[in-house]
């Protein structure tokens, strides 16, 4: 909250270089937070680390917020917020998305889930898809402008392969309906016939390597059989990320096709730049910093020795059309570790090339595997990889057995809608959860707890809060923003603390605010939230930390700071109710509390909604 003031002071005490410097706010036992950053400043000031708090403190500005800044230890700044402030802050007129300053926003594509034609989708692509989905949903609520890109594989040899098959069986037949319904089913049969023929000169496998060369030659009736072919995918495709409540569509698809046709001329510019060369018959360049094992400059192969063109020509492509074409300044490649060095040498090689200026950042947000309870890349009991399809259907089966259970007044329907909910809401928030560079194991007992940091356990809480505003007859008055869908509304300030943030959604537009401010007609007053007990404080302050918590997750490219944020938005929920009567309290004091209740609603429905997980009526 006061990160801008002491990074000011910092600048103030020990020159401008220093005012990036990270403030390293922690808890403290003694106060409301802990200022640590004079420990880290100590050696570079040439000071002792207590001195160089004190400096600190003589330059930082807190008037009005704090009443009381002290030092202790071996240089930490304690800091105590102003009751009045904290409430001044919470109760700000229309506290909207946090956005950043408009000349600060930036043009970011980022490219993720990309799964491939006529393959089906595995528990692999479940993380590229939910953590690129949360990242742009952070991003539009903070103001920039997004570019999703869908690099789905729909070009290569394969597709030969592919096509002869669906010409051989027919388009309404049974085995054709597979691409839908089992792509996995359909690319084995293909490869079946492929591989049984591999040495028939005249066979399935001779017609095949044909079909591929007419593919890249043109040829109109392959090519139509290719549009068929990705339009039964993208199908199959759009009913994983409908179940999952994802935003890519059609318009967001950019497949290898795409860059085809340019390929050959950047080979060209390449080669005749000087940055790509003949080695072994393949055209390769040989980025600086990249060696094998060898000790010898490792090469990306650019173009084979047979004359195709491999993944890096394709990744050279996007590259270069994302900055040219699309102007993004920040590029993002959401995909699996292990591409780590294939695309560092991309990225060195369109830098090289002039592709890749400076002043765009290109990131490679690393993906880390699911396991399975052996500590291994989780896989089906054939050893298979796991059906992203069949895991999300038994995760909504196991969230119904539960609900069935212990609801069994609700209607069927509801029981439904429900089960959907918690039970796609679990598998994202695990996956979420924990940082997306790291490897976590698969576990449906863990994901659907009611305790820990689940998602469930963050969903209940926005029920309970559902209910109690449901039993104390508000909470149509209390809750203007409803549960997933809506604008993501944000921190009670932007940046600066004591600066309260214009309420504005992702699209600039006001938003209605209930819990503080006014009501959702924008009419009369709306209850004032009085700080009072020390579970109330406790609960305002994580509140106020929203906005801040958006920016970090927008600047590190971290959603798991945002569940940590929500999950211990609802223990302090859960600990301010158990300690902090509410429907039991006398008149101010009960609607103050309520209108505190609402609050943390709307923070945990909007947090929910930019992770893409809906928030349930009840549970």
């Amino acid at each position: 909250m006061v990160v801008p003031r002491v990074q000011a002071a910092i600048a103030s005490a020990f020159g401008e270089e220093y005012r990036g410097t990270d403030p390293v706010v922690r808890p403290s036992q003694f106060a409301d937070i802990q200022i640590n950053a004079a420990m880290a400043l100590a050696k570079k000031v040439g000071m002792a680390p207590r001195d160089a708090a004190a400096r600190i403190v003589e330059d930082l500005d807190l008037d009005g917020i704090c009443t009381a800044v002290e030092i202790s230890g071996p240089g930490f700044i304690n800091l105590t917020f102003d009751g009045t402030w904290i409430e001044e802050l919470l109760n700000a007129e229309a506290p909207g998305t946090p956005a950043v300053p408009e000349a600060e926003a930036q043009r970011v594509v980022v490219d993720y889930s990309s799964p491939n034609v006529a393959k089906e989708m595995h528990v692999g692509h479940l993380r590229t898809t939910v953590v690129g989905d949360s990242l742009v949903k952070v991003f539009e609520a903070l103001g920039d402008t997004v570019i999703r890109q869908n690099h789905i594989g729909d070009w290569g040899t394969p597709f030969g392969m592919l096509i002869e098959h669906w010409l051989e069986i027919g388009e309404d037949s049974p085995e054709a309906a597979l691409l839908v319904d089992d792509p996995s089913a359909f690319y084995q049969a293909a490869r079946a016939k492929f591989d049984a023929s591999a040495t028939d000169e005249d066979g399935f496998a001779s017609r095949a390597r044909l079909r591929v060369v007419a593919l890249q030659g043109g040829d109109e009736e392959t090519f139509a059989v290719w549009q068929r072919l990705v339009a039964q995918s993208k199908r199959y495709f759009n009913a994983i990320y409908s179940m999952l409540g994802i935003s890519l569509t059609d318009d967001h698809i950019a497949g290898e096709s795409s860059y085809d046709a340019h390929l050959a001329q950047l080979c060209q510019e390449l080669e005749e730049g000087g940055i790509a060369r003949i080695s072994d018959g393949a055209l390769c360049t040989f980025p600086a910093g990249f060696t094998g094992r060898d000790g010898l400059p490792m090469p990306l192969i650019i173009r084979k020795s047979d004359g195709g063109y491999g993944y890096g020509t394709t990744d050279l492509a996007t590259i270069r059309y994302r900055v040219r074409e699309l102007e993004a300044n920040r590029v993002l490649y959401v995909v699996g570790a292990p591409q780590n060095m294939h695309l560092r040498m991309v990225m060195a090689t369109a830098r090289e090339a002039g592709w890749l200026p400076d002043t765009v950042e290109a990131v490679h947000v690393q993906i880390g595997n699911v396991l399975g309870e052996d500590g291994k890349i989780l896989k089906s009991r054939s050893g298979a990889p796991v059906k992203l399809m069949a895991l999300l259907e038994e995760a909504v089966d196991r969230a119904r057995a539960v609900i069935d259970a212990s609801r069994p007044e609700l209607t069927d329907d509801e029981r439904a809608v429900t089960a959907r909910q918690v039970g796609i809401g679990a598998v994202k928030y695990a996956d979420l959860s924990v940082g997306h560079d790291t490897e976590y194991v698969f576990d449906f007992d863990r994901m659907l707890a009611l305790s820990g940091n689940t998602g469930p356990y963050v969903q209940y809480a926005a029920a309970r809060i559902r209910s109690i505003l449901r039993k104390a007859g508000v909470l149509e008055r209390h809750t203007a923003i409803e549960v997933a869908g809506s604008e993501a509304a944000g921190a009670a300030f932007a940046g600066d603390a004591g600066t309260p943030a214009a309420g504005t959604d992702a699209a600039g537009t006001s938003a209605a605010v209930t819990a503080a401010g006014t009501d959702s007609d924008g009419g009369t007053p709306a209850t004032r939230i009085a700080v009072v007990e020390p579970a109330e404080r406790a609960l305002a302050l994580h509140l106020l930390e929203y906005g801040a918590t958006l920016h970090k997750v927008r600047e590190v490219l971290e959603p798991h700071r945002l569940c940590t944020y929500l999950f211990e938005l609802a223990q302090l929920f859960t600990s301010f109710y158990d300690q902090c009567p509410v429907l039991k309290s006398e008149d101010s004091v009960r609607e103050s509390r309520l209108a505190l209740c609402a609050l943390v609603l709307r923070r945990l429905s909007e947090g929910l909604d930019l992770l893409g997980i809906e928030t349930p009526e009840s549970m």
